[in-house]
């Protein structure tokens, strides 16, 4: 089909207008959907057909660029990533547009990335999928069952949902495995969730004290649905941040019933006894477990095992 533009360029002033619209409206009574369209609405005069075949004529060729899609980037349709559909306008055939599968894609993709947030996490991190992750190793099992059971009941009961504690050695794929269910919550249900490298936070939230940033900074972290602290434990602890820092994240997810996930190279028992002490205090053993109480009572702790993968 030739573009309308030269279709349509000599017209005027030519004897053979009446053919160049015989020969449009021929070309486009045998495009099947045109046709299947006329059938269904015989309330359509000529007059209003013949009016109406610069619009038969895009929704014809924009109908063959999908068919023949180019792709997203390249798709020559007059708007981009939007395919045309014939309707009935009181008597009138009209057009109108609805976005293709790929831009629905394109812009489920742009809406999850937008829901998936982090400080101080490689961005690789935030593309990490279930279907990803190497399943082979049994030490890695559990770990990846719990997180699908986590993601199972937060989206059956986000209020009633256990936390997730996984703790291991270095490089065994915790952080990934947090990335997979960040990325399957925005995915199923369009969830909010924030991941944080917990030693690079705490050094930020020092540095906002000087221009008052710290409870602008902290609100974030109290208020996302689905919050994980990653690497909890390598932090260097002082009474401020564990009472006024973390204390003051926990008690209020606590309070509003929103799950904490945590990574981390130590166990329950070992993080206590990283929270008891700090240089300037000495051992505060009762602090510690006052913290260790809002870990221990609202997650489930697993243990993950494997090879090191960095």
């Amino acid at each position: 089909m030739e573009p309308i533009n030269s279709l349509f360029k000599d017209l005027t002033g030519q004897r053979t207008i009446q053919g160049k619209w015989d020969q449009l409206a021929g070309a486009l009574g045998k495009n099947p959907a045109i046709r299947e369209f006329a059938e269904k609405n015989p309330d359509i005069d000529s007059a209003a057909w013949t009016r109406s075949l610069s619009r038969l004529y895009q929704f014809a060729a924009e109908q063959k660029h999908c068919a023949q899609c180019p792709g997203l980037d390249q798709c020559p349709n007059m708007m981009k990533g939007y395919r045309p559909q014939l309707v009935n306008d009181k008597g009138t055939p009209s057009l109108t547009f609805s976005p293709c599968p790929l831009l629905e894609e394109r812009d489920s993709k742009h809406r999850q990335s937008e829901l998936i947030r982090s400080y101080y996490v490689p961005k690789d991190i935030l593309n990490a999928t279930f279907g990803m992750i190497d399943k082979g190793e049994g030490g890695r099992q559990e770990a990846i069952l719990a997180a699908g059971e986590f993601v199972r009941d937060y989206l059956t009961d986000p209020g009633e949902t256990k936390g997730l504690y996984l703790c291991g050695q270095f490089g065994v794929g915790k952080t990934y495995l947090m990335g997979a269910i960040m990325n399957r919550l925005a995915e199923r249900r369009h969830v909010a969730s924030l991941i944080v490298y917990v030693p690079d936070f705490f050094r930020e939230i020092k540095g906002a004290i000087q221009d008052n940033s710290v409870d602008t900074k902290l609100d974030v972290l109290k208020k996302t649905p689905v919050l994980i602290l990653d690497d909890i434990g390598a932090e260097t602890i002082t009474p401020w941040v564990r009472d006024e820092v973390l204390g003051s994240i926990l008690q209020y997810r606590m309070m509003d019933h929103l799950p904490t996930l945590y990574t981390s190279n130590f166990n329950y028992d070992e993080l206590e006894d990283h929270f008891s002490y700090s240089q300037k205090s000495g051992i505060e053993n009762v602090k510690a477990k006052r913290l260790m109480e809002r870990i221990r009572h609202f997650t489930k702790l697993v243990k993950m095992d494997g090879s090191n993968r960095r």
